[in-house]
């Protein structure tokens, strides 16, 4: 099932202080996302655990990154001090997909099954992690046998369904699919 609404969702880490204007730079999740650009507020949760949630005064797009000015950081050194936290935002501030498309976020946890051509669909395991490398994204399931994990590579030769609604993704095969 998708994440709920009001669920706070990391999409940042907070790499470093920037500039004179105690901007802080953050480490995007998807380089690609412009959410922060739009948003009043986030949820940063520090590195012992403890979360705040924070006004934006501003943010703006640097390369891959975004600076991004918190109501509360007005210095470099409180910059400094945050180094490391993760930048949160709500669900439901999430831009809107295609049909096809699914956020990272809605798939963990889901129930994973294969259902190889001509054989009837069996259960593997759940959702553990989704992982973005620089070539492909893939998912990394638990098995249910308890043995070592999955990780699929998340491309159409492997996924043959991804049901957020429902909670689960179907595999079309394992063939190539070592257990990490």
């Amino acid at each position: 099932m998708p994440v709920a609404d009001d669920t706070w969702v990391p999409i940042a880490e907070i790499a470093r202080p920037h500039g004179v204007r105690d901007e802080l730079r953050l480490k995007l999740f998807n380089a690609d996302s412009d959410i922060l650009l739009d948003l009043d507020e986030v949820l940063v949760r520090l590195p012992s655990g403890e979360e705040h949630e924070v006004s934006i005064d501003g943010a703006r797009r640097a390369d891959q990154a975004i600076l991004l000015k918190l109501h509360s950081v007005d210095d470099r050194n409180r910059a400094d001090e945050i180094r490391g936290a993760i930048v949160c935002v709500r669900r439901k501030d999430f831009p809107a997909l295609d049909e096809d498309e699914f956020y990272a976020c809605d798939i963990e946890g889901a129930r994973v099954s294969v259902a190889e051509e001509g054989e009837d669909e069996k259960s593997l395991g759940v959702v553990k992690e989704f992982l973005s490398y620089p070539s492909v994204d893939t998912i990394r399931i638990t098995a249910d046998d308890g043995g070592k994990d999955y990780e699929v590579p998340v491309v159409e030769a492997f996924i043959r369904e991804v049901d957020i609604a429902g909670g689960r993704v179907v595999l079309r095969t394992l063939m190539g699919i070592d257990r990490g």
